[in-house]
């Protein structure tokens, strides 16, 4: 079960950071920027076009206005890289039509499209990506109808529409005036809205309407328009999010919260939102603050309700306070990795990724976008993410305002960190412990012992005549909470004694479960800490007290070997005899919990939570721990089968630091491809075309970047990475200059040819490595890599990877300037607009102080002059190019130390223009150089 991250950050802001920073360093044309950029998700579409089937989103879920339309244009030319997946095809189909009925002169609603048949077209109107790219385009009003007429866009010309009723259920009958029915919602919950004034409508009636319409309007706002609306999508979210967070009424004069009385459409949003697919798109408009804000009242009022509290649908059925509570609990946990341990990938002085990933901290994002922070939001996503936080409250919100949940927080976090303790004999939670132990396990006597005497040494049970209604549990949520650590470790030690069989221990924890849904997360944190403790012995898999693996355990080995095989990797033999199937006994018990459930709509929400946990977990232990859990599973879940060899696959990689350099090199291979990137190398070769069974007749070696792609969040130490990337970088400039520049130049054109060759090789190279540093760890592995990786590294002997060649080590240190230079600008940005670029003044400065000590002769370098000159020329000479804000950050000191050192080597116009860009404190001995030179 893939691992699930969602970022606070909006996915706008850093997509917008990182394309910038390559249109400066590449120095392209916008227009050259866009044309990529389109390209690049259009692979991407292509590549995953038929995503493998698992608990983890798919792919469809996800200025200068003329240099856009220009690239737009440009892409009908790739016509092999258009072709619209699946799921989309009738939208796409929608567009082009849409487009040929106005080219026309034919003007219809988007009733008429909803209902329109392509076989009724009288010409061929088949869609694409691009009509899909153009209509997105159109409703976020950078590009207009305009677009329809370019050459080629459309087919052909339409005389008579076909007949049509002019009137159909759907969106544009909705926004005429037409009633609600059953028809009309369906057909609106299937078809994304073509308009924000259709979206306003329906959230309207969400919140202002009757009780039903509310309900109604909150399963259309879940439907096509959230997870297939690309046009309105980012406006259906926050939608979603303002009714989830509703402020109290007026004239409201309760003493219970007002959440309490619209329980029922709360709890519609809640369920329609719990697929990975939905929370996936709020975080792409980085809207995941703003949710978790929304989600943190509702689960600490109905976390507070007894059970007998229920609301009536309008089908019939009935909700409890604890079914709302544990849908909203499952979302909320989705948020952030809440099953890990606290102090998890530290780099540097940044604070880590697990301790970015708190209810603390998105609170803390949310409150930033408040106007009272007194941060200026001069971006139009960032004002709408504002609009969307002060619409719930006006006010900073902190965790201490939902005491319940903090204290559930509080006891996870001791949870994770520490041996569970502090039962005491006689307290309400002991009370509670043992009326858990008993719903749990009053059916599985032992004789005369009953297994409900694991805690306290004497039967809590009533006997077996009692219903199961009267057994359970009359308690508010957050106290049945409280009492699950406690509960699962009488449990799973009574199973580890011996009291308790192993499949009465899954039934036990599947009746617990399914007594209060949200009981999973807390066990799920549960098992976490325990399987890392290591102290509890493993349990043997045997098909008799456990499950076995053994059905499918050699099928899974062979397809993690063709997995594997373009990256050279060797796995140790799975087959039956040599070696015997065993899991830590937390993680047997939890695993065999997970196949307790049913693959269906209802388990999913649940099995999303507890998928991620169950694949992290696995991950974490010994080899083969994961390839036994993928065995177990694809037994119960055929249609699974790929995504749970390729997560097992990924396994390799986390307990080998061989085997991740082993994937690096394959990736600088593959991207290079030893003599010319013509031949089949680059991006391509990189990335590959998808994998999955459905593929070439089967499952294929998986190309050695998507494999690292699946596999870096992961891997623990990553501090090594850095040096080794920078490692493999250099051997692959080595490569180019023994086989890109000839021994012997027949003359200044043919080495100018060459060279240019060689350059594009090497920044290649460098692009590769920057990327894979700046995704394995962000921030804090470049602000390691300026402070102490490259410092280092200089100071080291490296003769051995550049060889003897002057060319070889003038594109090494070239080379290493361009990788620097491109971390950097990944991280922070290439001016001061990127929210980390504040983090760049103290690390710039430290990496140039020691390049203008090294030229003052201060510290002695042990790599060779011609490396060393190349990178200090090429660092700066990026810097004033690509990079100036960057000069502006440093001391007028270091910047004249660093010109003194340039003109030493004869780089007088290079010394120049870095003063000229340093700013007025260092105009004067700019003035004073230029004088010189004359």
């Amino acid at each position: 079960m893939d691992g699930y991250q969602v970022n606070a950050t909006s996915s706008i802001e850093i997509v917008t950071g990182l394309v910038k920073s390559l249109q400066a360093m590449n120095g392209t044309t916008w227009h050259d920027t866009f044309v990529g950029l389109w390209i690049a998700a259009l692979r991407l579409v292509q590549r995953e076009r038929d995503p493998i089937e698992g608990p983890v989103p798919r792919l469809d879920t996800r200025s200068r206005r003329y240099d856009v339309v220009s690239s737009i244009q440009l892409l009908g030319d790739y016509h092999s890289l258009l072709s619209p997946p699946h799921s989309v095809v009738s939208l796409a189909n929608q567009a082009a039509a849409k487009a040929m009925l106005l080219v026309s002169g034919i003007n219809v609603g988007s009733a008429y499209l909803d209902c329109l048949s392509m076989n009724e077209m009288p010409v061929n109107c088949s869609g694409n990506m691009r009509h899909l790219i153009v209509e997105a385009c159109i409703a976020r009003n950078l590009l207009d109808t305009s677009a329809y007429f370019w050459p080629g866009y459309v087919n052909g010309h339409i005389n008579q529409i076909p007949n049509v009723p002019p009137q159909m259920p759907g969106w544009s009958a909705f926004l005429k005036g037409a009633p609600l029915t059953p028809i009309m919602i369906n057909a609106m919950v299937s078809t994304p809205a073509s308009s924000l004034a259709e979206l306003e409508k329906v959230f309207d009636l969400a919140a202002k309407g009757s009780d039903d319409e509310k309900i109604s309007a909150a399963t259309i706002l879940c439907g096509a328009s959230l997870l297939r609306g690309w046009n309105i999508q980012e406006h259906t979210a926050q939608f979603i999010t303002r009714l989830l967070s509703p402020p109290v009424p007026a004239d409201y004069s309760g003493d219970e919260s007002h959440l309490i009385g619209i329980a029922p459409v709360l709890n519609v949003l809640i369920v329609g939102i719990a697929p990975v697919d939905c929370v996936q798109v709020f975080s792409l408009h980085g809207l995941i603050p703003q949710l978790a804000c929304s989600l943190l009242p509702i689960c600490e009022v109905f976390g507070s309700c007894v059970p007998d509290v229920s609301w009536k649908l309008p089908v019939g059925d009935e909700i409890s306070a604890h079914a709302v509570f544990s849908n909203a609990f499952a979302v909320l946990l989705k948020l952030w990795r809440f099953n890990h341990p606290p102090l998890e990938h530290g780099v540097g002085d940044v604070p880590t990724v697990g301790s970015q990933l708190t209810p603390e901290y998105l609170l803390l994002v949310r409150n930033s976008y408040l106007p009272s922070s007194g941060i200026v939001l001069n971006d139009q996503t960032k004002r709408r993410l504002s609009e969307v936080a002060t619409s719930s409250s006006p006010h900073p919100v902190f965790l201490d305002s939902f005491p319940k949940l903090k204290c559930w927080y509080r006891q996870h976090q001791k949870c994770i960190a520490s041996a569970l303790s502090g039962l005491v004999d006689g307290t309400p939670v002991y009370q509670t412990v043992n009326l858990l132990l008993t719903m749990m396990f009053r059916k599985m006597n032992r004789g005369s012992q009953s297994v409900t005497t694991i805690t306290s040494g004497s039967s809590s049970s009533s006997g077996p005549g009692n219903d199961d209604s009267s057994l359970k549990p009359k308690l508010p949520a957050w106290e049945i909470l409280e009492a699950v650590p406690f509960v699962v470790d009488a449990a799973l030690t009574a199973c580890a004694h011996g009291r308790l069989y192993p499949r009465e221990l899954a039934t036990g924890l599947k009746n617990l479960a399914d007594f209060l849904p949200a009981c999973l997360a807390t066990i799920v944190s549960y098992f976490s800490a325990e399987v890392s403790r290591g102290v509890w012995k493993p349990a043997s898999m045997n098909g008799t007290d456990w499950p076995s693996p053994a059905a499918n355990l050699s099928n899974v080995e062979d397809k993690i070997k063709k997995i594997l095989a373009a990256t050279g990797v060797d796995i140790p033999s799975l087959a039956a005899g040599l070696f015997l199937a065993t899991l830590p006994l937390p993680l047997a018990a939890f695993a065999s919990l997970t196949i307790t459930y049913k693959i269906d709509k209802t388990s999913e929400r649940f099995l999303n939570l507890a998928g991620p946990a169950l694949e992290s977990l696995a991950a974490g232990c010994p080899w083969p721990c994961m390839p036994i859990v993928a065995s177990l599973w694809t037994q119960k879940a055929k249609r699974w089968f790929d995504f749970l060899v390729f997560s097992a696959s990924r396994t390799v990689f986390l307990h080998s630091n061989d085997a991740v350099f082993q994937l690096l090199k394959s990736c600088f291979t593959a991207t290079l491809c030893g003599a010319s990137i013509s031949s089949n190398g680059g991006v391509g070769a990189l990335l590959g075309h998808g994998f999955g069974s459905h593929f070439f007749g089967g499952i294929s070696p998986v190309a050695p970047g998507i494999l690292y792609l699946r596999v870096y969040q992961s891997i623990r130490d990553i501090e090594f990475i850095t040096e080794e990337i920078i490692s493999l970088m250099m051997q692959s400039v080595t490569q180019v200059a023994c086989t890109g520049l000839p021994k012997e130049r027949n003359g200044l054109e043919c080495g100018q040819v060459s060279l240019a060759a060689a350059m594009t090789r090497v920044k290649l190279a460098a692009s590769l490595g920057a990327s894979l540093v700046c995704l394995s760890g962000g921030l804090g592995l470049v602000q390691l890599l300026f402070k102490e990786t490259l410092p280092s590294w200089f100071i080291s002997s490296h003769r051995s990877e550049l060889g003897e060649e002057e060319d070889g080590s003038s594109l090494g240190g070239y080379a290493l300037a361009y990788f620097a230079v491109l971390c950097g600008a990944f991280a922070w940005g290439i001016d001061n607009s990127y929210s980390a670029s504040k983090r760049r003044p103290k690390v710039l400065r430290a990496h140039m102080e020691f390049l203008a000590s090294a030229l003052d002769g201060k510290i002695s370098l042990g790599c060779d002059s011609a490396t060393w000159k190349s990178y200090v020329s090429g660092f700066v000479s990026l810097m004033v190019g690509c990079t100036p804000p960057w000069v502006l950050d440093l001391e007028p000191d270091v910047l004249k130390r660093l010109s003194n050192g340039l003109r030493q080597w004869n780089e007088e116009e290079l010394a120049l223009a870095l003063l000229g860009t340093g700013g007025l404190d260092t105009m004067g001995a700019a003035a004073e150089l230029i004088i010189e030179m004359q």
